[in-house]
């Protein structure tokens, strides 16, 4: 009894100490962000979002589609849009200096009055994804056209990117009109393959190199403000500070061929399903202990209730629980891990005859935490004992980007903005952006490299981009000029 009584109050102790642990990490828990609610910000400069809509709309209807890497299929698309760009801002053109690089992408550079700080860099892109074949009837307007309609620009590109081109060419001749003379050099630039690994960029990357540019910060398309927080059902505004390399495998099978009438213990069509299934069923690892997914979370805590906070202020006791839920959607779970997807099969010559070899391409989205060979490597380990399997890098990888600072100056600045257009009461929280941008190419160049773009939006939205209905609605548009806008104003200082 003596015993069983100690044994009781040493199991009361500890979960007393366990809870004393956790209220007092949930009440003493501070975000290591920076916060920038008190920067001081140049004023919201009124704009013409109708014009701005009008030429959107336009850009839209120039067919700058990009299918296949290193091959421009419509050079005269390309030059038609940077004609119509020097039409519709002539100030951005008379005042900036104006390069083409590597044949299609632009270099537009507004020298500073104090040549020895770096330069801000806004990135945005010409090229868009085709429309799927047999879905044109499927869109409010024809994907083309530019359409205004019920408060929205519709057109392939009129999110990914040419709403975001427009908006930063819309707010520089709106500054310019203004009389706007910086004291920090501002660079603007448009790659034109975006869509397909970006030569484009990488070829500004290097001449700006060259040039012994070192850049201030660099930003881009990525991520936006969420107004259905997956998290919190609130808004939040996710600034992207990294995102996820590429990557593209060729697994192939190989075994006997033969007449099907004969078929074999294993073909190599079994060895390759055999294979998938191996791949699919050794996933990498979740993380929730650092980089952008612990930022994350992190920002988010002081907008929680009581238990939320606990639970996120004490991931070292709840993480289990935490990657169960987070992993439970597929975007959440693309977060907290390097993604594996099998999408193309290929193999077989007739239908009666056992094919010698078939494939399949397996493209991987690589966390921060993993690289081009580390991936390889487990993809490797996870087919050990299947015979005739052999697992190549298909394509050019990219490894995944570095991971920006949250406690710069660069990012206070670039809160501080985004929370003056985001909704009341959202926070503003680092991300990790799944998909890929031209931003990666300027890493060794720039101290700190964000993806973002102050559209709100809800997460039913997200599907039509690269998909079916397309659209910007002009809020938004309206939004992301004034936007870029005060920080470019801000910024130039």
């Amino acid at each position: 009894m003596k015993w069983a009584k100690r044994g009781f109050f040493i199991v009361v102790t500890l979960v007393l100490l366990f809870i004393g642990i956790i209220v007092i990490r949930t009440a003493t828990f501070r975000p290591a962000a920076g916060e920038a609610a008190s920067a001081e910000l140049a004023p919201v400069r009124e704009v013409d979002v109708d014009l701005a809509a009008s030429h959107l709309g336009e850009a839209v209807r120039i067919r700058t589609i990009a299918r296949t890497e290193g091959i421009v299929e419509n050079p005269e698309a390309f030059l038609a849009l940077h004609a119509f760009l020097e039409a519709a801002y002539p100030r951005v053109h008379a005042s900036m200096s104006h390069e083409v690089v590597a044949d299609y992408s632009l270099l537009f550079t507004l020298p500073g009055s104090d040549p020895s700080l770096p330069p801000i860099l806004l990135l945005a892109h010409q090229d868009v994804v085709p429309v799927e074949a047999g879905t044109e009837d499927d869109w409010e307007a024809p994907p083309f056209s530019g359409e205004i309609r019920d408060g929205y620009v519709y057109g392939r590109g009129s999110v990914d990117d040419k709403g975001y081109l427009v908006a930063v060419m819309e707010a520089m001749e709106t500054l310019l009109r203004a009389g706007f003379e910086p004291r920090r050099t501002i660079m603007v630039a448009f790659g034109h393959d975006e869509e397909v690994l970006g030569s484009g960029a990488k070829a500004i990357a290097r001449l700006l190199g060259e040039r012994n540019i070192h850049l201030w910060f660099v930003l881009d398309e990525g991520m936006g403000i969420v107004l259905d927080s997956p998290l919190t059902g609130k808004p939040a505004a996710l600034i992207g500070i990294a995102e996820k390399g590429y990557m593209t495998v060729r697994v192939t099978a190989t075994a006997e061929g033969g007449h099907s009438s004969m078929p074999l213990r294993e073909t190599a069509a079994e060895r390759l399903c055999r294979a998938i299934l191996a791949i699919r069923d050794h996933p990498f690892p979740p993380h929730l202990e650092d980089g952008p997914i612990a930022g994350m979370l992190d920002a988010i805590i002081p907008s929680l209730g009581f238990v939320q906070r606990a639970v996120l202020c004490n991931r070292w006791a709840f993480g289990p629980l935490l990657r169960s839920r987070i992993g439970s959607t597929a975007a959440g779970n693309a977060l907290l891990r390097t993604t594996i997807a099998p999408t193309e099969l290929s193999g077989g010559t007739k239908e009666n005859i056992l094919p010698q070899e078939v494939h399949a391409l397996v493209n991987l989205r690589l966390n921060p935490r993993d690289s081009v060979e580390g991936a390889l490597e487990h993809l490797r380990r996870s087919v050990t004992g299947i015979d005739g399997i052999r697992i190549e890098i298909h394509g050019t990888p990219s490894e995944p980007s570095p991971v920006s600072s949250t406690t710069s100056d660069s990012y206070a600045l670039l809160a501080a903005c985004t929370r003056a257009h985001s909704p009341e009461g959202a926070p503003v929280a680092p991300m990790l952006v799944l998909g890929g941008t031209d931003s990666r190419h300027y890493t060794p160049i720039a101290e700190n490299v964000y993806r973002f773009a102050p559209e709100w939006v809800v997460q039913s939205e997200y599907k039509r981009i690269h998909g079916t209905g397309e659209r910007l609605s002009l809020e938004n548009l309206g939004r992301m000029v004034r936007f870029f806008a005060q920080l470019i104003e801000t910024g130039a200082r």
